[in-house]
Parts: C-alpha cells; structure tokens; sequence
C-alpha cells in the first residue's frame, strides 16, 4: 500500500519531469459548464472566466461546453434521468438555465438549493434578483432610457415616468420605442405603461393569475396612456423595426431618447459603436423592467465541489466588476460589493427597483393587444 507521504513524493517527481503542470501534482479536475448564451457570453467564460478561475483554483480546469438551440434542455433531461438512475449527469453547472426546467426537476432534488453555507458569496447577491433558490443570478440587464447629451440638458432629463410622457409631448419626433415582439426593449416600454396603469405594480401580473377578462380589464388603462403618446413619437407614431434599431436612429441622430437593454448601450459605448455623447439613465418612481441570468448545479454532479466554488467565484468583486465593464451587464450582486469607484460611474442607472413581467399568456396578450389597440394600421411579421 502506498502511503501519503510516497504519493505526494511521486507526484512531485512527475512535476518535476514535466510530466504533470507545474504546481500540480495530479491532473486537474475537469469542470463542465455548459451555456445556451449568445458567443459574447460564451466567448467571455472561455476568455476571462476561466483563466481567472483557473489561476485562482489551480486543482480545477474549466471546460465551456456550448450547448444551444436547445442542446441544454437536452442536457436537463439527460441529468434528470441520471438522477433517477442515480448515475453522472455528465453536467456540473449550467451557467444559465430555468431551475423549473425540466418538468418536475425540482420536486425530484435535481438542482442545489443556494444559500451561503454552499455558496459564500450568495450573501451578497441583489435580493430583488433571486426569482427561485435552486438558481444563482450572477449578471443580469435592465432597460433604460438612452439618450443624446447635445440635445438634451442634463436638468432635463426625465428620472419619473410623468417626467418621461411630458418630455415626449414637449418634445414631438424626438422619441421612438420598437414594436413590442420585435425586442425586449421597446416590449419593457409597453410594461412600464402597464405598471402605470395598474398602480405601479409589477406583482399584480404573475404565471398564475392570468385570465382573458383580467387581461383585458388591467392592459386597456395602458393602451389609452400609449395612443396618447402615439402622436408626440417619431413620425407621428412610428415604431423601431428592433433593439438595434432604436439604438441607431439615437446613435445617428434622427432622434433624442429611446429606451434601450442596458447591455447592449454599455456595450456600444465600450466599443465605441455609439457615439460618447449618448447617456444613460434609469427611472426612479418605478424602473423599466430586466431580468437576471440565473446558473444551476445538479445535486448529483460528478465535479459538485468545483462547481460550488465556479458559483461562489462569479459573485466574486473581480468577475461582477467584469460584467459590467466587459460585457456590459449588470451585477447579480447588490451594487454596494462592487468598488466605490464603479458605483459612482453607474449611479445615473442604479435602479431602486427591478421590476418583472410574467412571460406565456401575459405576455401573449401584451402583443396582441398592443396590435390591435395601438398599432392597428401595422402589420405583424
């Protein structure tokens, strides 16, 4: 039997032939973590993430497995099934994935439920984006109004929704929101006079309280406080085609304001795509909607522990500060962990409040009706 001592005698000699990494005297455990995100998040884990983790967890290595198009669910299903098996579910973090998903998955303790004792640095994650504890947010994105600093006077800019409707009356063509199905920004515009009209309540409109009658009683008081705008927007009423739509026609100039994901306006500005003179702002009486990515474990990962301490490092001040200033994101920790310096930088667009809207049949009447009543001269498509 060989002892301790003789085995890390071995391992040392292996280093020492350059058998084995420098520093290790075993190989490294192999750590999966599997994305569905678009390539600048997958090109982020690959490129910052990992080696950052790496170097300050020499005994894991980190391997990004991209898995979209549905390749996730596949891998959910996959892990479900082991679990009832009790077999390796050949996945050790997700970095962003539905913990509701697959069906039943949480009734049958698929998912690590999260708290500080697993997960240090969860204490520090921003209350208002935990939606379920089997998931971990780590970087989220919020909606906010853009806008052009050579036409718009810093006393001027609007920080109330009635600030925002009276700047648009008094200031017709210069505004424009993209039709609500073509992208989330202008979709959280059509949300925001929702909430307006319905007491600024963002938890009146949950999965489980929608009906056709409710529907239509809670949206009609916001397809009125839209048609009133209608005529004070860009062409007397016209919408963005998208996101990047809107976002172009602020860049060139063509109009004032619009609002905009948070990511995608940091992220031009970063890459100097959006011209510096564009600024950005954040509602305070009740904030334009986001959303929060959220990361899973499996109770059965084969590489539990590493992936424990994956979790814990992208809470850390390093990888929250990287969300912001590399990719544009928002913190999934509250804003107080990150340095002083940064909060000061974001202080026009740190919100009070980050409200939500239910996604399936509210969703589904939000577009419906928006059609119908607000736009009814555009075709969808």
């Amino acid at each position: 039997m060989i002892n301790r001592r003789h085995f890390l005698a071995a391992g040392a000699a292996l280093a020492a032939a350059g058998l084995v990494p420098a520093g290790r005297a075993f190989a490294a455990t192999k750590l999966d973590v599997f994305t569905n995100s678009d390539a600048n998040i997958s090109d982020w884990l690959a490129n910052i993430v990992k080696p950052a983790f790496e170097k300050a967890h020499p005994d894991y290595e980190v391997n990004v497995v991209i898995a979209r198009n549905g390749g996730l669910d596949q891998v959910a299903q996959r892990a479900l099934a082991a679990l009832a098996a009790k077999a390796d579910p050949q996945m050790d973090f997700a970095e962003q994935y539905d913990p509701n998903l697959p069906k039943g998955a949480i009734e049958a303790g698929l998912w690590v439920k999260f708290d500080d004792q697993l997960v240090p640095n969860f204490a520090h994650v921003n209350k208002a984006a935990i939606q379920s504890p089997y998931s971990m947010p780590y970087r989220g994105s919020q909606v906010l109004l853009a806008y052009d600093s050579t036409k718009v006077a810093a006393d001027a800019v609007p920080k109330t929704w009635d600030a925002l409707t009276a700047w648009i009356k008094a200031n017709p063509g210069q505004f424009i929101y993209n039709r609500p199905d073509k992208g989330g920004s202008g979709k959280n515009f059509v949300v925001r006079a929702i909430h307006e009209a319905n007491g600024r309540d963002p938890g009146a409109f949950t999965v489980g309280n929608y009906s056709k009658e409710e529907a239509e009683k809670r949206l009609a008081p916001a397809w009125a406080i839209l048609n009133d705008l209608a005529p004070s927007l860009y062409e007397k009423g016209a919408y963005a085609a998208g996101n990047v739509a809107s976002l172009q026609l602020l860049s060139n100039g063509v109009v004032s304001m619009v609002p905009i994901w948070s990511d995608m306006v940091l992220q031009g500005l970063a890459q100097g795509a959006v011209p510096e003179t564009i600024k950005i702002v954040q509602l305070q009486d009740l904030a334009l909607c986001g959303g929060f990515s959220a990361s899973v474990i499996p109770t059965i990962a084969a590489h539990k522990e590493a992936a424990l301490a994956f979790a814990d490092f992208l809470l850390t001040e390093e990888i929250q500060t990287s969300v912001l200033k590399d990719l544009g994101g928002f913190p999934g920790v509250d804003w107080s962990h990150l340095p002083a310096a940064l909060r000061e930088e974001f202080a026009a667009v740190i919100p009070a409040s980050i409200p939500t809207f239910p996604e399936g049949d509210w969703s589904t009447a939000l577009n419906e009706g928006w059609y119908r009543n607000v736009a009814p001269t555009i075709a969808r498509g």
